[in-house]
């Protein structure tokens, strides 16, 4: 159900406020800033903070609890920054302006833009993939991405307006989005995908050495439109708001669940090589009533 009372008019207000006020602050300080107040204060309030540890215990038992902690609050800060940055083009898209994409498959995504070939681009919630987005249209692709509509439908039009602005089009997900997304698909343009969302429908695959219930829309569309499956990284930097674009092979084409599982596996490979730029609050291996959690994959 879609909030759209007086308290969600409320919460919208609240929410506008804490993402444009400290625009006051210079693009080097306001991003570091909106990292600390996601780890240090509001993913703490919303016990976020515990279910990242929680994750991290599960998937990653070697870590001890110090280095659990430390990696939980990393990932809630690179969070706070990605969200800052969606709400801070100018300087972004400033600070981007002479970045290159690198690794392998650039020279594939070339190629396929110039023969007006169909490219998914796959990522996950890592780094930051708004920046993708905007490196990907600034090389010349017309990008469309699939979004979840917010529940409070006053804040879903400023956050839309935002995701719209990096890039476009970007369809809502349900029956009429989807149309309109292999639409866009079928005429020879990129869609980029985030598919590390625990999916009910999706198959038993593994990630971290753990089952995930993992979509195989990207891989099925993959094949059924001859599309270029490619994954696809924007990894921040150390000093907190640089990044290096990496484009890896693409997927070669087999059947969905071979795909989608090397997609786990090239995202996994990134993330253990940056453990706090991953969202580990979400409830990624969290399995449907029936399935044994087992720990052995699919």
């Amino acid at each position: 159900m879609r909030d759209k009372g007086p308290g969600a008019w409320l919460t919208n207000l609240v929410m506008v406020f804490l993402l444009t006020a400290p625009k006051i602050l210079p693009y080097t300080w306001r991003i570091p800033f909106y990292g600390w107040l996601s780890s240090s204060v509001l993913t703490p309030l919303t016990g976020h903070a515990k279910r990242a540890r929680d994750n991290l215990d599960r998937v990653c038992p070697e870590l001890s609890a110090d280095e659990i902690a430390r990696i939980s609050r990393a990932a809630a800060n690179n969070a706070g920054r990605m969200v800052a940055e969606m709400y801070s083009r100018k300087g972004l898209f400033h600070r981007i302006q002479n970045l290159e994409m690198q690794g392998p498959g650039v020279s594939v995504l070339e190629a396929a833009l110039e023969a007006q070939k169909p490219i998914i681009a796959v990522s996950g919630h890592f780094g930051n993939y708004d920046v993708l987005r905007a490196m990907f249209c600034r090389a010349g692709h017309q990008v469309g991405g699939l979004y979840r509509p917010m529940k409070n439908v006053f804040f879903n039009r400023h956050y839309t307006s935002h995701l719209k602005a990096i890039a476009a089009p970007s369809f809502p997900v349900g029956r009429r989005g989807l149309g309109g997304m292999i639409r866009h698909l079928r005429a020879g343009n990129m869609i980029a995908l985030l598919p590390d969302q625990r999916d009910f429908d999706g198959a038993k695959l593994s990630f971290f050495g753990h089952p995930v219930m993992t979509p195989l829309s990207a891989a099925e569309l993959a094949l059924k439109y001859d599309a270029v499956l490619i994954p696809a990284y924007a990894i921040r930097q150390q000093n907190g708001l640089d990044f290096q674009v990496v484009i890896e092979d693409p997927i070669p084409h087999s059947d969905p669940k071979t795909m989608m599982q090397a997609v786990n596996d090239s995202l996994e490979a990134r993330v253990r090589a940056n453990m706090g730029q991953y969202l580990w609050a979400h409830r990624r291996w969290q399995m449907p009533a029936g399935h044994a959690s087992s720990d052995q994959g699919p």
